[in-house]
Formats: C-alpha cells, sequence, structure tokens
C-alpha cells in the first residue's frame, strides 16, 4: 500500500517529559503528540523520532517522521499545527509539517546534530529550567584545550551510558567549543550523532578540568580508556538543549 511520509519540525521544554521515547507510566513528547495527532486525524499515528533526549533535556529543533494513507495539502497541514499548538499547551510547540520521500528517515537521514550546554555563572530564576547554575570560576581556556582534544578522537565509549543498543560508539565530531554568552558559559557541540548521555558526560568532564579537578593529560587518558567509569560525573539534563538537526535538502518535497 502506498503511503505519503511527513516530517513534523517541532521544539519541547522537556522539564516535565521524561524524554522524548514513548515508556510505560511516564509523560513523554512522544506519546502526547502521538495521543493528540491520532485524536485529530482520527487514525492512529506512529512518530519515528530523530533521536532520543533523556528526561529533563529540551529541544529548540526536533524533526520525528509518520506515514499517512492520504496525503495533505498546505491548508491542511498549516490547519493541522494551529491545531496542535493550541492543544497541546505550550511545553511542546510544532513549527512545521513538512512532506518528504517515503525513504526519508527522521533518524538515519540526519547528516549532523548540535547541541548547546548552558552554565548559569550568576544565578537567574527566569533562566533556571534550561541553566546548570554553578559557583566560584573556570578556565575557559583549558575547557577549550579539552573540547580541542575531544575533537580528535572517534570512539567515544569512556562518555556513553553502558548497556545500550548501539550498534558502534564511533561518533566524528566537527565542533566542540566553550563560549561566554552574557552571564552564561556555553558549550555548543555538533556531530554526525551521539551517543546516549554523552554530551552530559563530556560537559562533566570538561568541568572537573576546568576547575583543576582533572588535567588534559588525565582527559587524554580517560578518553583512551574507553571506560565510563574514569569519565567525570554528567551534567544536569535541564541545562542541555538539542539545538540543531540537519538533512539533506532533497528529502524534502518542495510542492508536497
Amino acid at each position: 500500500m502506498s503511503h505519503f511520509r511527513y516530517f513534523l519540525k517541532l521544539a519541547y521544554n522537556g522539564t516535565r517529559f521524561h524524554g522524548w521515547q514513548r515508556q510505560p507510566n511516564a509523560a513523554t513528547v512522544q506519546q502526547t503528540l502521538e495521543e493528540a495527532m491520532s485524536m485529530m486525524l482520527r487514525s492512529p499515528i506512529v512518530l519515528t523520532g530523530a533521536g532520543r533526549t533523556d528526561t529533563g533535556v529540551h529541544a529548540s529543533e526536533f524533526f520525528a517522521h509518520f506515514d499517512l494513507i492520504t496525503p495533505l495539502i498546505n491548508t491542511e497541514r498549516e490547519k493541522l499545527v494551529f491545531r496542535l499548538n493550541r492543544y497541546l499547551g505550550g511545553d511542546i510547540v510544532l513549527l512545521d509539517i513538512l512532506q518528504a520521500g517515503v525513504q526519508a528517515h527522521a533518524r538515519f537521514s540526519a547528516i549532523s546534530r548540535t547541541y548547546r550546554y548552558c552554565i548559569s555563572m550568576v544565578p537567574n530564576p527566569f533562566r533556571q529550567e534550561f541553566t546548570h547554575h554553578i559557583n566560584g570560576t573556570t578556565d575557559i581556556s583549558i575547557m577549550n584545550e579539552g573540547a580541542a582534544m575531544i575533537r580528535k578522537y572517534s570512539d567515544f565509549t569512556s562518555f556513553s551510558k553502558v548497556d545500550t543498543d548501539t550498534m558502534t560508539n564511533i561518533c566524528r565530531i566537527t565542533h566542540a567549543q566553550w563560549e561566554m554568552e552574557g552571564t552564561e558559559l556555553v558549550f555548543t557541540i555538533t556531530a554526525d550523532r551521539f551517543l546516549r548521555n554523552m554530551v552530559r558526560a563530556i560537559v562533566g568532564t570538561l568541568l572537573a578540568l576546568g576547575r583543576g579537578k582533572i588535567s588534559l593529560q588525565d582527559l587524554e587518558n580517560i578518553i583512551e580508556s574507553k571506560n565510563r567509569s574514569n569519565a567525570g560525573d554528567s551534567a544536569p539534563a535541564k541545562g542541555l538543549t538539542l539545538h540543531r538537526i540537519v538533512y539533506p535538502e532533497a528529502i524534502f518535497l518542495v510542492n508536497g
């Protein structure tokens, strides 16, 4: 049976969700969206996300695909976006619905993903859901030396949750850098793929480096050990946001 494939483009505040992926007895972004869309389209909708985000992690750009037997014309897509946003209540916002080729895949077609981790150096009640606050100072220069060292590697077993279902721990990082943005210290990292817990483990380890708890040589030893227990503690989820996902332009149908 032929079908039509669509990509949802969305953003969400992950504070009140147990991550993207549907779980028993827990509120997730996937379940919330699937139930709302199934009701509005009067047909069971199954979403395939671009990846997982852990409990409390946010996304300023996320994609998920779904299939329909009959196509949605442009006006129907616009109306569905409007109705879903009115229904969902604000923690999840639909940005667009894009028609894609039937072989396009929200997870496997992605070229790169970019995460941002925000650390507040000054308490801010308006940013407390989206930043990890720390006291004291950190050496940003040496943290960027550590980030440059990490970019030279491809096996990130030391920064991955153990017992995951991934076939490989090889990732290609193309960008990793710390910068001050006002009173916030922001880590931006881009790669073709990420392992479970990888960014938060890297952030926690680089924070340990910036506070003098480990040296650059220690960091190199941690990476090469391929042992998660040697790396630093994972930074709290609330500071992490999936910022951008890039796909080949050709997978989207302009006149869909």
